[in-house]
């Protein structure tokens, strides 16, 4: 029986604050937590392009993966950042729980592994970390062990709220766009619109394998994402085009703190601007938008044919 409830009012943090410094250690060690689910899934499910078979979504708890088969059963895994528990719910109707908390990368890739192998799922993944500088084996990085629960439900309510601008931002779009997904090889998240041309075979990122980037960027992109700051010292939003077409590092974007970072090849919004932007909302959609704007004009996308 359900319960008549009144209409909630929206909370007032609903974009917490996010400084990286205070929770960079957190953020590290819940990168190679999500590498060590993300190469489950990647083992187990038929590569989609661009490896979107591989990521996570956000959901009503944190981040979670889609059904990853075994035979003819699936299980499935949820970051739960209000419970701090990850969640592995298999459809046999198993469910086991381990504890997020502070806790070695190598303890919780043991955990991991031990119940998939309890539950009948036993499962082989490469133990070693991508798209990271020195990467250490999972089994053997006693190194990243923090756990900072509020900053991690913190990361949650900030993904809770991109996430639902980053898919008004994907509704506007009718040629292929990915869904917002969670990557955890740059422990970011990402919406790629595609112009439908393809693209010249990508040149090479750091600490990546040419074969991920090609498959990446096999087609002519502009993509936005959201980083937490590894790198930058500082959360942010980033819209790129690939092939970056002439003129668009100068092109005007908006709000007025948006920025293109050379190094990067991208331009950059400083999550602080649009957390405390008087409408947030628009803040974050005038930047999507308008680096798209851009990125299409100069690559000369077929607009009217793209675009709702």
């Amino acid at each position: 029986m359900s319960i008549a409830r009144a209409p909630r009012t929206p909370r007032a943090d609903g974009w917490p604050a996010l400084p990286y410094e205070a929770w960079h250690e957190t953020a590290a060690t819940l990168h190679m937590w999500t590498q060590v689910i993300g190469k489950i899934q990647l083992a187990q499910t038929p590569r989609i392009n661009h490896w979107w078979n591989a990521t996570s979504q956000i959901s009503a708890r944190g981040l979670a993966t889609s059904p990853i088969p075994w035979g003819n059963e699936a299980f499935a895994f949820e970051f739960d950042f209000i419970d701090h528990q990850l969640h592995i719910r298999a459809t046999d109707g198993g469910h086991e729980m381990i504890a997020l908390e502070p806790k070695a990368v190598a303890v919780f890739y043991r955990e991991v592994m031990d119940r998939l192998e309890e539950m009948g799922y036993p499962v082989e993944i490469w133990p070693m970390p991508v798209e990271v500088e020195a990467p250490v084996r999972f089994d053997a990085d006693t190194e990243h062990h923090a756990y900072d629960a509020e900053y991690a439900h913190r990361f949650f309510r900030a993904l809770v709220q991109m996430e639902r601008v980053f898919t008004e931002f994907r509704a506007r779009f009718l040629g292929k766009v990915s869904p917002v997904n969670f990557y955890w090889g740059s422990f970011d998240v990402a919406l790629t619109r595609f112009s439908g041309r393809r693209a010249p075979d990508h040149p090479g990122v750091p600490v990546v394998a040419d074969f991920v980037t090609r498959e990446a960027y096999s087609h002519e992109v502009c993509s936005a994402g959201f980083w937490p700051g590894a790198g930058l010292g500082e959360a942010a939003f980033y819209t790129y085009a690939y092939p970056e077409p002439d003129g668009f590092r100068d092109a005007e974007v908006e709000p007025p703190e948006a920025y293109y970072l050379g190094e990067l090849g991208e331009f950059v919004l400083p999550y602080e601007a649009v957390r405390t932007a008087g409408d947030p909302d628009a803040a974050l959609l005038g930047f999507l938008q308008s680096t798209y704007d851009a990125a299409a004009e100069l690559g000369r996308w077929e607009r009217g044919e793209l675009e709702r």
